[in-house]
C-alpha cells in the first residue's frame, strides 16, 4: 500500500502519444508533458496496412532489397550528359504535328487546370494549328490532337509542361546505361507558355526561341560534341543551388561551358549577343537541364521486377501522380493535386494559386530540389520558412529513402550525399512524405507565375502503389 501512496504523492512525469488534447489538459494543470506525434502507419488504412505485411514476408523482402539495391545503384551510377539541342519532332519519341505533350499523368483536355489550358492553346497558336487562343480552345477540344504525358515520351516538362512539335529540346544521353531524356528549353520569366500565360508577347518569344536560340544551341552542341551534366550539378549544388528552384550557379556554370562553342557558331553577333542578353535574363535557364539530368537517371532505374523505388513523381494540376520501378512500364498511381503553400508575389493572394502542377518534381525524386534545401539555404527567401527548416527537409528525407548519393552532396552536412531511391514502403511505414519545392501558376489560364513554395503528394498515391506490388507479387 505504501507504495501505491509514494507513487501517487510523486510527480507526474507524462508522454503523451497522439492526440494533443490530453496534454492541453495536462498543461493547463501545470503538469509537464513530452508529447509524442504519431501517425498510424499507411495512414491506417487497413488494405496498405495488409500489403506492408504481405511484402515484408522475409522471402519477398528479400527479394524487394536486392531489387531495391539494383534500382538505387542504376541510380547512382548514371552518368548524364549534353548531347545536343533539337526540334521535338525530330527527337522525342512519337512526337507528331499534332501531338502536344503535358506535365503529369494523362488527362483530357477538357479535365485540364487553367493553367494547362493556357499553354496548350498558346502552343496550338505558336505551331499555326490555330489562328488565335478561341480558336485553339476549339481545336483542342476538337478531338484532333493528341495528348499525351511527357513521361511516356522519354520527356519531362516544368509546370505545365507543354511541349510542341517545333519546340527545341535539350537531349541527355546517359552514358552509362544509355537511355535518353528530353526536355524543352526554359522561357525565362514569370509570364510565360508553361505558367499557362499566352499572350502574344508569349507567342513571340517561343518563335524567337525557335528560330534564334533552338538553332545556336544545336550548332553550339555539334562542335562541344558533349557536357559532362553531372559533374556540373555537383559544382551547382557546391555553389548554393539545390537545383529546381534556385538555379543561380547552375545557370552560370552551364552557359559558361557553352559559351566558347555559341561563339563559334556561324550566327550573326546580334543574335549571340541576344542569346547571352536571354540567359541573363533568369536565373532558371539550366532548371530545365537538371530535370533532364534527373530523368535520365530515374529512367534507367524504371522495370527492375519487385523493386517499391519511385521512379515518376509528378503532377498536371490536378492530378498527383507516381510511377513505381517494380510495377514498370506507363502505370501510373494517382492522386489529388495538393496546395503549394508559400509566399504570393504582390498583388496576388493564396485563393488564386492553382494546384501543385509540373513534371519537376522528377528533381526530388532523384534527391535534389526539396530533398538537396541544405544545399541552398537562400532557398528559403522564395519558397518561404527558416534556413533550419531547409536543412531539416535534407535530414528528414533519409527516413524514405535507400541510400546516399556520393557523387552529388551537401557541403552543410560534411558533404554527404543526396537522400536517393525513394522507397513507396518507407513512405507508409513512417509517415513521412516527399517534399517539394515548386513554383506556384495562377489558376487561370493566361496569367503566369504567382509565386512559390512547398507543398507534398497526396498519401493515397503511395498506398495505391504499394497495394498493386502487394497484388503483383502474391
Amino acid at each position: 500500500m505504501s507504495r501505491i501512496l509514494n507513487f501517487l504523492e510523486s510527480e507526474l512525469k507524462v508522454v503523451n502519444v497522439g492526440v494533443e488534447l490530453f496534454k492541453d489538459d495536462l498543461n493547463k494543470q501545470d503538469v509537464p508533458v513530452a508529447q509524442v506525434n504519431f501517425t498510424p502507419p499507411a495512414g491506417g488504412d487497413v488494405n496498405s496496412l495488409m500489403a506492408l505485411d504481405f511484402l515484408s514476408d522475409p522471402m519477398l523482402k528479400e527479394k524487394i532489397d536486392k531489387a531495391n539495391a539494383e534500382a538505387v545503384e542504376r541510380i547512382i551510377n548514371s552518368h548524364p550528359v549534353l548531347i545536343g539541342y533539337d526540334q521535338a519532332i525530330n527527337v522525342v519519341p512519337g512526337m507528331t504535328k499534332e501531338t502536344i505533350i503535358h506535365a503529369g499523368p494523362p488527362i483530357e483536355y477538357k479535365d485540364m487546370c487553367g493553367a494547362m489550358k493556357g499553354a496548350v492553346t498558346g502552343a496550338l497558336v505558336f505551331e499555326g494549328l490555330a489562328e488565335n487562343i478561341e480558336e485553339a480552345d476549339k481545336v483542342a477540344a476538337s478531338g484532333k490532337i493528341k495528348f499525351s504525358p511527357c513521361h511516356e515520351h522519354d520527356t519531362v516538362g516544368s509546370m505545365a509542361g507543354v511541349t510542341s512539335a517545333s519546340m527545341y529540346m535539350h537531349i541527355v544521353k546517359n552514358k552509362t546505361y544509355g537511355n535518353i531524356a528530353f526536355t524543352n528549353l526554359s522561357e525565362q520569366l514569370s509570364k510565360i507558355l508553361r505558367m499557362g500565360a499566352n499572350d502574344q508577347s508569349v507567342i513571340d518569344r517561343l518563335i524567337w526561341m525557335r528560330d534564334v536560340l533552338g538553332p545556336i544551341l544545336k550548332e553550339a552542341m555539334e562542335i562541344a560534341k558533349e557536357i559532362d551534366l553531372r559533374r556540373l550539378l555537383s559544382q551547382a549544388l557546391h555553389m548554393g543551388d539545390e537545383c529546381h528552384n534556385r538555379n543561380v550557379a547552375g545557370t552560370t556554370i552551364l552557359i559558361q561551358a557553352l559559351t566558347p562553342f555559341i561563339l563559334q557558331t556561324s550566327f550573326s553577333e546580334k543574335d549571340k549577343v541576344d542569346v547571352f542578353n536571354f540567359v541573363a535574363s533568369s536565373d532558371y535557364f539550366s532548371g530545365p537541364t537538371w530535370m533532364a539530368v534527373s530523368k535520365c537517371a530515374m529512367d534507367a532505374a524504371h522495370n527492375i521486377p519487385y523493386s517499391t523505388i519511385v521512379t515518376t513523381m509528378c503532377r498536371n494540376g490536378v492530378e498527383f501522380g507516381i510511377r513505381l520501378s517494380g510495377i514498370g512500364g506507363n502505370t501510373w498511381f494517382t492522386g489529388p493535386a495538393q496546395k503549394v503553400i508559400g509566399p504570393m508575389f504582390a498583388g496576388f493572394k493564396p485563393e488564386d494559386s492553382g494546384l501543385d502542377i509540373g513534371d519537376s518534381a522528377i528533381t526530388e525524386t532523384f534527391g535534389i530540389g526539396g530533398f538537396a534545401m541544405a544545399t541552398a539555404p537562400a532557398i528559403v527567401s522564395l519558397v518561404g520558412g527558416t534556413v533550419a527548416d531547409a536543412i531539416s527537409y535534407s535530414e528528414k528525407m533519409t527516413e524514405i529513402t535507400t541510400d546516399l548519393n556520393p557523387n552529388v552532396t551537401i557541403p552543410l552536412l560534411n558533404f554527404r550525399g543526396i537522400a536517393t531511391g525513394i522507397d513507396a514502403r518507407k513512405v507508409l511505414e513512417t509517415g513521412v512524405k516527399p517534399v517539394i519545392n515548386t513554383a506556384i501558376a495562377h489558376k487561370d489560364a493566361g496569367i503566369g507565375m504567382i509565386g512559390a513554395g512547398i507543398t507534398y503528394p497526396p498519401m493515397e498515391v503511395f498506398q495505391k502503389a504499394v497495394i498493386a506490388m502487394a497484388e503483383k507479387y502474391k
